[in-house]
């Protein structure tokens, strides 16, 4: 039998050793909008291309880059409804975290949750895995940390990274421009360059979205207007 014969069944292994299932979910994720995010001395910042299917969309109802708590958030490539379930479920986690303990989610707890929920619709009957990646940012008593979690479930620890269409190309480009001292204001003017490598128009404060979180320890969206003012420093 071939591989293409197990397509159907996401508990059972193929003979390569894979669960096909996964394999097409990180194709959903590779035809996504571009998402990057890069770690800083001093912070994270996350950065993706926001465009509507068609003009008649409201452009304020669309948000790609969210809070999960006060300090961390996530952007995603793939499938927005698949994002907005994790997205739900993560700020369930943190708030039950913070109504225990009355404090913040540490980084890396949160995004192992993430990943655990993610993990689990790979190993059940009637589900599939999630059609989405996800790149995570926040800042706590470890300092600036980035993380990628992907379909199966797998998170890595990352000083710079991107999901999405041209992820590839985009990694290139991280890898020639990341430097282990980058300040954050660098580091958004790199994503910016980054998404812009990528581009089939002109890039501007309506077809981007930036998040950071800094040493204040609050993640936030940058305005429109804040875009801008970084998009004329960088042309």
């Amino acid at each position: 039998m071939t591989d293409s014969e197990y397509s159907f069944s996401l508990t059972t292994f193929a003979p390569s050793g894979k669960l096909l299932q996964i394999e097409y979910a990180l194709n959903r994720v590779a035809e996504g909008r571009p998402a990057l995010g890069i770690k800083a001395k001093n912070g994270v910042v996350l950065a993706t291309e926001k465009k509507v299917t068609s003009p008649l969309v409201d452009e304020k109802t669309l948000s790609k880059v969210e809070n999960l708590s006060d300090s961390v958030g996530m952007v995603y490539a793939g499938m927005p409804a698949d994002y907005r379930v994790l997205l739900r479920r993560g700020r369930k986690v943190a708030q039950q975290y913070f109504t225990t303990y009355r404090e913040l989610i540490p980084v890396s707890q949160i995004v192992r949750e993430e990943a655990a929920i993610m993990q689990e619709f790979t190993q059940s009957g009637g589900v599939r895995p999630f059609g989405v990646s996800l790149m995570m940012a926040g800042f706590d008593d470890s300092g600036p940390q980035l993380f990628q979690v992907d379909p199966s479930g797998t998170y890595f620890g990352w000083k710079a990274s991107a999901i999405g269409k041209n992820h590839v190309n985009a990694k290139s480009f991280l890898e020639k421009r990341y430097s282990e001292d980058i300040e954050l204001e660098d580091a958004i003017h790199t994503a910016i360059l980054t998404l812009k490598e990528g581009f089939e128009e002109a890039i501007t404060a309506d077809n981007i979205e930036i998040g950071i979180v800094g040493t204040d320890r609050k993640f936030r969206v940058l305005t429109p207007a804040e875009v801008q003012d970084y998009l004329g420093e960088v042309e």
